[in-house]
């Protein structure tokens, strides 16, 4: 017999429940997929307590992210290194996973471990169609201290960069297309300038 697939929610929840609520921490989130409850492979991100189902990429973010990867390996300085998707602990609440992340250290060194706010220079989100979503995870981003944030819009055909994380969000917001250049910002450090249309599909 076939597993029975389960049946989605009706409606999105109300005013009442949307008020309690009940918040996951990483350290629950991590027993959680450690314990299988929450099967390899879901599309499943923890922000601010809550637990987030990452849409579906389509081509267009996958050779975005690629160009981004292959583009930033070359500019960052010695002592960091280039993620691609994988998680990093912004605070006891919220371990997103952005497209792309500039981390201190050294890969062999990192294997295995998770990278925390304090470790990361910058994180880079690909948007296809969901740049709105992309900018709530900024504000995450802020509020952690992450110096940089880039938020690739591909339907717009530009770049978002925001710098100064305060707990609100971040102070400034600049808005670079292609024709433009955009600066490699590492531990307060400019390491490189990169042509906006070099991470564009």
């Amino acid at each position: 017999m076939a597993p029975a697939v389960p049946i989605r929610p009706t409606q999105a929840p109300g005013p009442y429940l949307s008020r309690s609520l009940y918040r996951l921490t990483v350290a629950q989130y991590a027993r959680m997929l450690e314990e299988g409850t929450i099967a390899d492979g879901e599309r499943i991100s923890l922000i601010e307590g809550l637990l987030v189902v990452r849409p579906r990429r389509i081509r267009a973010e996958i050779v975005a992210t690629n160009k981004g990867l292959r583009v930033l390996w070359r500019m960052i300085p010695p002592g960091w290194h280039v993620v691609k998707g994988s998680p990093i602990r912004v605070s006891d609440w919220s371990r997103p996973e952005p497209d792309l992340a500039v981390v201190r250290g050294i890969v062999d060194e990192d294997e295995g471990r998770e990278p925390t706010a304090a470790e990361t220079a910058m994180v880079v989100e690909i948007a296809g169609a969901h740049a709105d979503d992309r900018a709530e995870l900024a504000r995450v981003y802020s509020a952690a201290g992450i110096p940089v944030c880039w938020i690739v819009d591909l339907a717009e055909g530009r770049l978002d960069l925001f710098s100064e994380p305060r707990r609100e969000g971040y102070r400034s917001r600049q808005v670079l297309t292609r024709g433009q250049d955009v600066p490699v910002v590492v531990d307060g450090i400019e390491a490189a300038w990169i042509a906006v249309s070099d991470l564009l599909p």
